[in-house]
């Protein structure tokens, strides 16, 4: 069984593949300050509220952009698995040119979303990921990550307008009835959900119009499915994009048995 582990900076989200057929998927918060003990204890029983059994898992892949997070993943795997995990990071096969000025500075996530999305469509693609940060990356139609965009995610708005505007609460994210709210709450959730839909459709109108291709446009990420159906351009939403890249690379990078 393959453990795959996309760590980001709020949520963690975990695969458990048998070959190409994802077992069983979980999305966590990101702890940075937790132990290696702790995290042993914690994956064993997410495994089990599935059935499985987590010290089955013989290969492991993690994307990290927690620093701290990617040590105790590692060490999680040497401890509790015994194994060795891959890490995607400088030198890692990809199996696509990365043609930016400094590749090693790109996001693990954001490569593995490319990987992942040229590798089922065989195109050129713009991958929306709605996470902490809201990110579009563009591959072109020969699979080349070109670069892309990086604008504060939905939840960092809505925290930044609470904290920023005294007379504003914490509201938390779901689909607005209109846009003219009549009450605080619904104004504020009218501006956010809408303003960023606007913000996802203007900067995939401008990239389209820029690379003079006609990329297709997907989604993932834990609000993906909460804003794909208000978009003009996001096409289709793939849940689970992330894992399935991680379990690409792990295929392209496996390690040669003696």
């Amino acid at each position: 069984m393959l453990l795959a582990v996309d760590i980001g900076n709020t949520n963690t989200v975990i695969g458990a593949y048998d070959g190409a057929t994802l077992k069983a998927s979980w999305r966590i918060r990101t702890e940075r300050d937790v132990t290696v003990d702790e995290l042993g204890i914690f994956f064993r029983n997410l495994f089990e509220s599935q059935g499985l059994d987590f010290k089955q898992a013989r290969e492991m892949i993690v994307s990290c952009v927690v620093p701290p997070m990617l040590d105790a993943m590692m060490n999680l795997a040497r401890k509790y698995l015994h194994i060795e995990a891959l890490s995607v990071g400088p030198g890692i096969k990809t199996g696509i040119p990365i043609l930016i000025d400094n590749p090693k500075e790109v996001g693990a996530d954001r490569i593995v979303n490319v990987v992942a999305a040229y590798d089922r469509y065989q195109q050129a693609m713009i991958v929306v990921d709605l996470g902490t940060s809201t990110n579009f990356d563009y591959c072109s139609p020969k699979g080349e990550y070109m670069g892309g965009a990086i604008a504060p995610g939905l939840i960092i708005s809505s925290e930044a307008l609470w904290q920023k505007a005294s007379k504003l609460q914490r509201v938390e994210i779901s689909t607005p009835k209109r846009v003219v709210g009549k009450d605080t709450v619904s104004a504020m959730m009218s501006g956010l959900v809408f303003g960023h839909v606007g913000l996802i459709d203007g900067i995939v109108k401008r990239m389209k119009a820029e690379v003079g291709t006609d990329p297709m446009v997907i989604a993932c990420g834990g609000l993906a499915e909460l804003v794909a159906g208000l978009s003009e351009t996001i096409e289709e939403v793939v849940p689970n994009l992330t894992l399935e890249g991680l379990r690409i690379l792990f295929e392209r990078n496996r390690p040669q048995k003696a």
